[in-house]
């Protein structure tokens, strides 16, 4: 999910106007913001006969997507993404009825008029199994409208070579400070939604810059961010945006801790990388549906969206990609499922309520703040070309 820069798809996030109070990301209250009014679906009609998707891979395949289309009659046409970014681009080309955004594109698609408000009775998968830390966040709850269905979510979480590193940091200090006995085997995310990394560390270290939610940072949390980051960076063996450059790096023995997915501590094939959410917390992310404001198929639309929140498929995806499910029901499906749920805090609210899911930044602060102005994502990604010189 490596998020590459492209400053014209931020324009539209970066003017959005506070209308009401914006709240924490971490209440399941939403966020008041001027947004363009898009109209949405009442009810359901007869299915146009196909659905076109930008998804992450792993998120649409033949396996349940053919058995959709026997059940359905909507054919699935697959655009695979690479970055955020991408999927933005492809959005506003109104080619495409859905998208499984995550939270670093959500308001900019909203806030561009790309997505259209989804009307949760047309969805009766989206009930009461769907876990509660993902329904009406602020990165998708806008003005009370559900505007994202879940699909699945997961921690950035801080991995390590246990046998350079027996015992499990307890802090980011190992990453972050100049001291750290890693220095030169140390890797770092590569994309401007690090700072919130950063942001996440400095309100544990430093209380007194008053940072109360890592993506919203005035100028002078910016550049306490930025000043932290600079400081990493003189430590740092080298940045990761692709998995595959993660798995390799770790398990060629360049690095021996960073920043890493659950799934690809997995992927190196090896029990002795070990991965941990360190007690300061730490960011992470959540990936729902969300509909274009032109879809041309927008009863497939609904009907994909509802068959891919059932407990076995959004299951089934979850497995796929490697994440936590939305669906808490598929977790009592069996001892496989069971485990899975497990192993990725599916239902562990305590884990989740350390976590802050990616959110683009803007100048409305999220944290409540009305008396002060936010920096935007455009001038985070201005700010990060600054950290790696």
């Amino acid at each position: 999910m490596n998020k590459k820069l492209l400053l014209p798809a931020f324009a539209a996030a970066a003017t959005l106007v506070l209308v009401g109070c914006s709240t924490d990301a971490q209440t399941g209250d939403g966020l008041f913001i001027d947004v363009p009014d898009v109209p949405m679906l009442e009810e359901l009609g007869e299915a146009e006969g196909s659905v076109d998707i930008v998804a992450w891979s792993g998120f649409v395949e033949p396996e349940w997507a053919d058995t959709f289309t026997e059940e359905t009659g909507c054919v699935v046409n697959r655009r695979v993404a690479g970055t955020s970014d991408e999927m933005v681009t492809l959005m506003r080309t109104g080619e495409y009825d859905l998208v499984s955004a995550s939270g670093d594109a959500s308001l900019r698609l909203i806030a561009g008029g790309d997505v259209a408000p989804i009307n949760l009775d047309l969805i009766p998968n989206f009930g009461d199994d769907i876990v509660e830390g993902m329904k009406g966040q602020v990165y998708d709850t806008i003005n009370g409208n559900s505007y994202g269905v879940p699909i699945g979510r997961g921690a950035n979480i801080l991995q390590y070579n246990s046998e350079v590193i027996p015992e499990a940091p307890e802090s980011w200090d190992v990453v972050w400070e100049a001291d750290s006995p890693y220095a030169g085997q140390i890797i770092a995310y590569d994309a401007p939604i690090y700072i919130a990394d950063a942001a996440v560390y400095l309100m544990a270290t430093q209380p007194e810059l008053g940072i109360t939610n890592p993506y919203a940072l005035d100028q002078t949390q910016l550049d306490a961010a930025i000043a932290l980051l600079q400081q990493q960076n003189d430590i740092v063996s080298e940045y990761w945006a692709d998995p595959v450059a993660q798995i390799t790096s770790f398990a060629g023995g360049t690095t021996v801790v960073g920043t890493s997915w659950e799934i690809l501590r997995k992927l190196t094939g090896d029990d002795k990388f070990q991965g941990t959410l360190p007690v300061e917390g730490s960011t992470g992310w959540s990936d729902a549906w969300m509909i274009s404001s032109e879809s041309d198929s927008p009863n497939c639309a609904y009907l994909w969206m509802d068959y891919t929140s059932a407990p076995d498929v959004n299951g089934a995806i979850a497995m796929n990609f490697g994440m936590a499910p939305a669906n808490a029901a598929f977790c009592e499906t069996s001892d496989e499922a069971a485990a899975h749920c497990e192993e990725f805090n599916a239902t562990n609210e305590d884990y989740f309520d350390q976590v802050w899911y990616w959110t683009t930044p803007i100048e409305q602060c999220v944290d409540g703040r009305t008396d002060v102005q936010c920096t935007n994502f455009q001038q985070w990604t201005q700010a990060w070309l600054t950290v790696k010189g």
